[in-house]
């Protein structure tokens, strides 16, 4: 069992600028001139009594993919200007164009004042400021950090934070609960899996995990491997990828390959297993529920036969990786640093609204941003069929759903294997039968060998 890490101490700047306090009017500045310790809090809208901070701020995310949220979002951020006096400035990008504008921003030094990625921006983490001040404020408002948010934010090697996390999306199994239905099957585990798979793809239902060079198939082959206790790395960061369970892991998937795949998903790209299951041919994918609310917002016949479901589990349990998550980052370049950091307090512990506008894509990184039973409130209301569809992710979600390099910290090790796309790789070449189960598993991590020394000598692993 891998204990969770311990709460790391605090880092960073924890007190308020000498400019800030001033304007933070008369009990700041008597705790200043006394000489007392003046906490470095944001305890939510309305702190500073509005038209106190002042001046611009200007942030890009990703484009997301629920309908309607991008407008909630940029009403909730003018809203929050409003009451600051601070002119905010959203863009939306697109995610394949994210990538390009972080990197010539970093270059230029200078763009916009916060970013919104969707993967931890490990590439980046000298360029970013300490935002531990910022989830410290959040913590005491709402309560502590989420293991997912923290060990996906947080270098322990420098006990900084690189960015914070708002919220994550949840990647559950999505399945046709009719096609099962009529083999007398659910996918509960992964042996479940495999004695479903031959009837299912006999019937015109084959199963559908990812084999191929995209984000998906990271996501479906690492939760496989955790389910058989395999992971890329240890608690201390430390490899961990060649070992029995792995070679186990790899076998068992090429065995569901034969048995009730189809063999166009080693050609995927990222959006192919959702047009797999909006075709009607697909039984069984791994994705956020992105892919049953557009099933049910184009009313496709399929959509009330899809079901969520918590990820099968294996001989060790489950535990799933986010289809992404949410992490804000400010550059140290950016022009109005109190005001960013104030901006993200407040968009973390207001994060209820931000699951609601996103109808449950989004959960929060610091869980007791929604109380319990508000969530459970909130998924039960929905009106899809079958009624109560959504609440798997209000339990089980929450429990299941660990950090990219888990039982680690998310590192840039870790990143290159994903962006390299060597998991998938170490599977589809055994089950194209270039390579043993055994060969292909040392083989990568050969590799990752590598990856993992040229990060640990940057001391950054």
């Amino acid at each position: 069992m891998v204990r969770p890490a311990a709460t790391p101490p605090g880092e960073g700047h924890d007190r308020l600028t000498r400019a800030a306090l001033l304007r933070c009017g008369g009990l700041a500045a008597a705790a200043l001139a006394s000489g007392a310790r003046v906490p470095y809090a944001f305890a939510g809208p309305l702190r500073y009594g509005g038209r106190q901070l002042g001046g611009s701020l200007s942030i890009v995310q990703w484009t997301h993919v629920i309908g309607g949220f991008d407008l909630w979002f940029n009403g909730w951020a003018k809203d929050w200007g409003t009451r600051n006096d601070v002119d905010v400035k959203v863009d939306h990008i697109t995610t394949t164009r994210l990538p390009a504008l972080v990197a010539s921003e970093a270059q230029a030094q200078k763009g916009h004042d916060i970013v919104g990625f969707l993967t931890p921006p490990t590439a980046y983490e000298d360029q970013m400021i300490d935002h531990g001040a910022i989830v410290r404020a959040v913590e005491r408002q709402v309560g502590p950090y989420g293991t997912l948010g923290r060990q996906s934010t947080y270098n322990p090697r420098r006990r900084t934070y690189f960015g914070i996390s708002d919220t994550y999306v949840p990647a559950p199994a999505l399945w046709r609960h009719d096609v099962w239905n009529n083999v007398g099957e659910s996918p509960a585990t992964w042996e479940h899996v495999r004695a479903a798979a031959p009837a299912l793809k006999a019937a015109g239902y084959p199963l559908g995990v990812g084999l191929s060079n995209e984000p998906d198939s990271n996501i479906g082959l690492l939760d496989l491997l955790a389910a058989f206790g395999s992971f890329l790395q240890h608690e201390d960061n430390t490899l961990a990828i060649d070992s029995p369970a792995t070679v186990e892991a790899v076998k068992f998937m090429v065995d569901l390959q034969r048995r009730g795949q189809t063999d166009e998903v080693f050609g995927w790209n990222q959006a192919s297993n959702n047009q797999f299951v909006f075709s009607g041919r697909g039984s069984l994918i791994v994705n956020a529920i992105s892919a049953v609310r557009m099933a049910e917002d184009l009313q496709l016949p399929v959509a009330d036969n899809l079901w969520i479901w918590p990820l099968p589990a294996g001989p060790h349990g489950r535990l799933a990786l986010p289809q992404s998550t949410n992490i804000y980052s400010i550059w140290k370049f950016a022009r109005n640093r109190e005001t960013a950091e104030k901006f993200l307090a407040d968009l973390c512990i207001g994060a209820e609204q931000t699951t609601i506008a996103s109808k449950l894509y989004n959960l929060p990184s610091f869980p007791g941003a929604i109380a319990a039973a508000r969530l459970r409130q909130v998924a039960a209301a929905d009106t899809h069929r079958p009624r109560g569809k959504y609440s798997i992710l209000t339990t089980v979600a929450a429990r299941d759903t660990r950090n990219a390099g888990f039982p680690g910290t998310t590192n840039p090790a870790v990143d290159e294997t994903l962006d390299r796309f060597l998991i998938p790789r170490m599977f589809a070449q055994v089950a194209q039968g270039k390579l043993s189960a055994a060969d292909s598993v040392r083989s990568t991590a050969r590799e990752m060998k590598q990856i993992w020394a040229k990060w640990k000598t940057a001391g950054r692993v």
